[in-house]
């Protein structure tokens, strides 16, 4: 596959504002939004280390690593891959239009992915054991269905349905087995928890950029239902995340401890408030998806140090 869209110049017109280039390449390599390859590993550790009383902090450093090498594969091949369809013409932050040069852009990014995979794959050779690479490997794989042609999965509104399993099921339980070699029903549980509240991060970013999805035939979930209706979904969407801790702590999966990550609620109203009042003001709302982060951290954050603090009592 060629990477390369023809001559792309770096963007120089601005739509709402007037950021500085720093600014903009800020915006481009997103730093807030590593913190979703770091919850489900923190989780799932957390997990594994409530159960048996051990944490190999060598294992949890480089799957960490790795998974942020990963995250940035993603980020930085997605930016690759929706130039080549034009949705992200307007979008000023993206590294193609930063730099002009996306066959450039394109190897930086499989240059993290290889630096990932090697870490996945150190670990599954010290233990012997290739189930966490299995599951990093599918993982990547549905990481590129969503925006890798041909199947471009991300377009048919599919992104975050791919999003749960990658961030969810299959990150923490990959990031519990890495400890434990085991399963358990709290970290198949947890990693439900977890796949939501990273599936309505992506959901949230997708408000104010309709125009340009619907532009280029991207038909996510919120060019399907409209911005009102989108909107309308958040609170019931943000009420399911704690409705689940609530439910698994009254069933004894998770600890009394976890309630702990109800500190989460303000963030979801936060969020929940500023798309029902600004769902159709783009200029308002582009920042919705780093609430989402935010309520993603705290929820997550406070589930693992649940999961610990129960081995204290």
């Amino acid at each position: 596959m060629n990477p390369d869209v023809g001559q792309v110049q770096p963007a120089a017109e601005v739509a709402w504002s007037d950021p500085s280039r720093r600014q903009l390449w800020m915006a481009a390599l997103k730093p807030p939004m590593y913190s979703v390859a770091i919850i489900p590993i923190w989780v799932g550790s957390a997990i594994a280390y409530a159960q048996s009383g051990v944490l190999d902090l060598g294992v949890l450093g480089v799957f960490l690593g790795a998974a942020i090498c990963i995250l940035a594969w993603v980020n930085i091949s997605n930016d690759v891959f929706d130039a080549q369809t034009g949705v992200d013409k307007n979008k000023l932050h993206s590294l193609v239009n930063l730099t002009g040069k996306p066959g450039r852009v394109f190897w930086v990014g499989n240059a993290f992915l290889a630096l990932g995979l090697l870490g996945i794959l150190w670990l599954s050779w010290r233990q012997s054991d290739p189930t966490v690479l299995l599951l990093v490997l599918l993982a990547c794989g549905l990481g590129y269905a969503y925006q890798g042609p041909p199947l471009r999965l991300g377009y048919q509104g599919l992104g975050e349905i791919l999003c749960f399993f990658s961030f969810g099921p299959l990150a923490v339980l990959a990031a519990h087995y890495s400890q434990s070699q085991t399963w358990s029903l709290p970290g198949l549980a947890a990693s439900l928890v977890v796949g939501m509240a990273t599936s309505l991060i992506l959901f949230c970013s997708h408000f104010h950029q309709v125009q340009d999805d619907l532009a280029c035939g991207k038909r996510s979930p919120v060019a399907r239902l409209g911005t009102l209706r989108s909107a309308r979904l958040i609170p019931w969407l943000c009420s399911s995340l704690f409705a689940l801790m609530l439910l698994f702590v009254g069933l004894g999966i998770f600890p009394a401890w976890t309630l702990l990550s109800l500190a989460g609620i303000p963030f979801a109203v936060r969020l929940s408030r500023l798309l029902g009042t600004y769902h159709d003001q783009p200029q308002r709302i582009s920042h919705s998806k780093f609430i989402a982060v935010s309520l993603h951290f705290w929820l997550g954050l406070f589930l693992g140090l649940g999961f610990i603090l129960s081995r204290y009592g």
